[in-house]
Order: C-alpha cells, then sequence, then structure tokens
C-alpha cells in the first residue's frame, strides 16, 4: 500500500494530470499502473507533463483580434449570409404589415334605414 501513497503523492506534484481523466482520455487505473511499472521518472510521462505556454506572438491584443475578425471573414458563405439577410428582411416585412394592419381606422356601422331597399 505504499506505493499507492506514493502515487497520490506524485498526483498532488503534478495536478495536471487531472485534465486527462476528465477529458476522458486516460484513467486513474492507467496512470497508476503507469506509476508502478515505470516509477515517477520515466520517459513515460513526458507525454502528460504540463507543457509551458508559449505565447504566439508579442503583437497587441487588438491585432490579434483584428487578424481573427479577417480570418472569420475570409471564412464566411457570402451567399448564404445574404439568404439570411433576406429572409430576416422578409420577417420584418411581415411584422410591419401586421403593425399596419392594426392601426387602420374602421368605419363605424351605419344601419341602413327601414324604408330602404337595395341600392335605393
Amino acid at each position: 500500500m505504499g506505493n499507492l501513497t506514493e502515487f497520490k503523492e506524485f498526483v498532488k506534484s503534478n495536478p495536471h494530470l487531472v485534465k486527462y481523466v476528465k477529458s476522458g482520455d486516460m484513467n486513474w487505473q492507467k496512470f497508476y499502473e503507469l506509476y508502478d511499472l515505470y516509477g515517477k521518472d520515466n520517459e513515460v510521462w513526458n507525454d502528460y507533463k504540463e507543457k509551458e505556454d508559449i505565447p504566439v506572438s508579442k503583437k497587441p491584443i487588438a491585432t490579434l483580434a483584428l487578424a481573427d475578425i479577417a480570418t472569420w471573414f475570409k471564412s464566411m458563405d457570402v451567399d448564404k449570409m445574404q439568404e439570411g439577410i433576406n429572409s430576416v428582411q422578409r420577417v420584418i416585412g411581415v411584422l410591419q404589415d401586421l403593425g399596419n394592419n392594426n392601426n387602420t381606422t374602421k368605419q363605424e356601422y351605419e344601419p341602413r334605414p327601414i324604408y330602404k331597399h337595395f341600392e335605393d
């Protein structure tokens, strides 16, 4: 059982192993088996060690955002976007027509005199 407590200490010193378990790539049993077979200093752990985040570039954030927007515009399908705009315009037109119909004034009903016949 001493090996299990050593493994727990190893996990505490390498908390990045948790993300592999949460993502489903590995489970604790497999990690324990690797630890039991190879120990904590073997090259097997190189795949699971936390890699330092290397910044892509030292450009300002605004420049990166503009670059992201530019690539987003390049990947857009113009035809589908036009179809979407047309459908939104149609919906707005229908809503305007409904709004206009409710605002029309109705002529008040005038009863026809009793002595008057049709078209007299």
